[in-house]
């Protein structure tokens, strides 16, 4: 493979199977990390960008308990669930919860790299745009509440009058503030903040906040 975002976590308890998915995720070039279970998992993920394979049925934190605990941390890896005939189940309300796909065991090789070069271009794709998020975030905390409030008014199409008379200042400093906002915020134009306050949290634009 001729890019970086090409790293596998794959967390699955059974010794043999995880050294037979090493030689064949590793042979089709990918970079591997495999762990015995979702506690030693979490203590080697450093936030990289890549997919996970993860076995729904394990001993301690299962499958489905591990996936909780990544969406609670905002972790953005793509989720394969590799399950056994009787874990179906479980891997469907995985599915529900969010995971990318299932795969059952015993299954095609050819059928598994496809998910995980799936999985690869999904995650691209969510760790480019929670990376601009958390760089819109850390712009949108560096405005003053004065700032955030008029922001919070003017992407939502009002003037700088009706600005001025929402938040009883004058419309001079109105302009003012919005000149920050847009200094701050890196917005080149009205339209360009206005799409970046759609990317942001609703609850950050709350003028009460």
């Amino acid at each position: 493979m001729k890019t970086d975002n090409n790293k596998v976590f794959l967390v699955d308890d059974d010794n043999d199977f995880r050294d037979s998915m090493q030689w064949l995720l590793s042979s089709a070039g990918y970079n591997v990390v495999s762990s015995a279970s979702a506690t030693e998992f979490l203590d080697v993920y450093q936030g990289e960008q890549g997919c996970l394979l993860l076995d729904v049925r394990m001993p301690g934190i299962n499958g489905l308990a591990l996936q909780q605990m990544l969406q609670e941390r905002d972790i953005q890896l793509p989720i394969i669930l590799i399950s056994g005939h009787g874990d179906i189940p479980m891997a469907v309300n995985a599915i529900k919860a969010g995971a990318l796909d299932f795969i059952e065991k015993p299954f095609d090789d050819r059928r598994l790299l496809s998910l995980v070069s799936k999985a690869l271009l999904e995650a691209e794709s969510r760790f480019k745009a929670h990376h601009e998020t958390t760089q819109l975030k850390k712009r949108f905390d560096s405005l003053s509440q004065r700032e955030r409030e008029v922001m919070a008014l003017v992407i939502q199409g009002q003037s700088n009058r009706e600005v001025a008379d929402k938040l009883g200042i004058s419309p001079k400093t109105v302009e003012v503030h919005r000149a920050r906002v847009m200094a701050k915020m890196q917005a080149a134009s009205l339209p360009v903040l206005v799409n970046m306050g759609n990317q942001l949290p609703q609850a950050l634009l709350d003028p009460h906040q």
